[in-house]
């Protein structure tokens, strides 16, 4: 299921303090769901990436940066595309 484009711009417009309640919020719910353990969180780090669009009459190749989370679960490297951020991480 994708996120809403409206959901992610509120998200992106969030000060510290109200993310940090999100944060608490979001792990709280899935913690009670059962589907998440605060203490095997895997550590998710933020990349970005210039990504080539492919189309033979392109001339600003590549375009970006587009970012995406990455962690690691079950031996496996998980990547999540996250979009374009506001502000260079």
């Amino acid at each position: 299921m994708a996120l809403d484009r409206d959901l992610l711009e509120a998200v992106r417009e969030l000060d510290v303090h109200d993310l940090r309640r999100l944060l608490i919020l979001t792990q709280a719910q899935l913690e009670s769901d059962g589907v998440f353990n605060s203490a095997k969180r895997p550590k998710v780090r933020l990349r970005s990436q210039m990504v080539k669009c492919g189309k033979p009459s392109c001339g600003a190749c590549p375009h970006g940066p587009y970012w995406y989370a990455v962690w690691w679960e079950d031996g496996l490297r998980r990547t999540r595309y996250v979009g374009r951020l506001l502000t260079e991480a």
